[in-house]
């Protein structure tokens, strides 16, 4: 892809990430669940899904949910260009990563992929702006502090956009989507791993609906 429809495919994630204000981050244990759990995150008006790569079905989990085109896919717990590469065969648009993984960041660049490398620190950030990236994942982000400590590190930063995740719960959600550098917030509660594995969709679907009217509200 020429470099005007890279920034034009990248503008289409971070529009639909800013219209749901969630990106719901999933841990899939069977490739079964993903389509049961697409159909729920639609269902309940949510359909983004970061997928991580934590687990053997993540993968194949990725290739079903794809087969969803109204989904935002992502993979997140990306550590490896190998991975890169692996998410993005398997349907990812788009790339999450814990930390400033160099070579992550850098094939995604090769590739046009959108990356989003996690960051706690202004030279985080800095490194993030040397790479040209547009947004960064604030991980984990109640850990270090939260969205008091996102606010006052975002400031300096006005052209850097943030996506945080880490201990976010319908609580506390409110706080950060509240800053005006956040573009959405990356979550479990709606998409809890025992409920998933107890096949629990319909539980889930009402998380989600309860999660997108919060946000509403919000």
């Amino acid at each position: 892809m020429s470099k005007s429809e890279v920034e034009q495919a990248h503008a289409v994630i971070v529009e639909q990430m800013k219209s749901h204000r969630l990106v719901p981050v999933i841990v899939l244990d069977r490739e079964d669940d993903a389509a049961p759990l697409a159909d729920a995150l639609i269902a309940g008006g949510l359909p983004v899904a970061e997928v991580t790569m934590r687990t053997s079905a993540a993968l194949a989990s990725m290739r079903e949910i794809s087969k969803y085109p109204e989904v935002l896919l992502g993979a997140g717990t990306v550590l490896t260009a190998d991975q890169v590469d692996m998410a993005v065969e398997a349907g990812a648009g788009y790339i999450i990563c814990p930390g400033m993984h160099r070579s992550v960041i850098e094939r995604c660049l090769e590739l046009g992929v959108m990356v989003i490398p996690g960051a706690i620190t202004p030279s985080d950030i800095a490194l993030a702006m040397d790479y040209g990236l547009s947004h960064v994942k604030f991980f984990p982000a109640e850990a270090f502090g939260g969205a008091k400590t996102l606010k006052a590190m975002a400031a300096p930063y006005q052209d850097m956009k943030f996506v945080p995740t880490g201990g976010i719960h319908a609580g506390n959600v409110s706080d950060y989507l509240a800053i005006s550098s956040v573009t959405a917030c990356g979550g479990s509660w709606m998409v809890d791993r025992s409920l998933v594995n107890a096949g629990k969709f319909d539980e889930i679907q009402t998380l989600v609906s309860e999660a997108v009217q919060l946000v509403k509200l919000g």
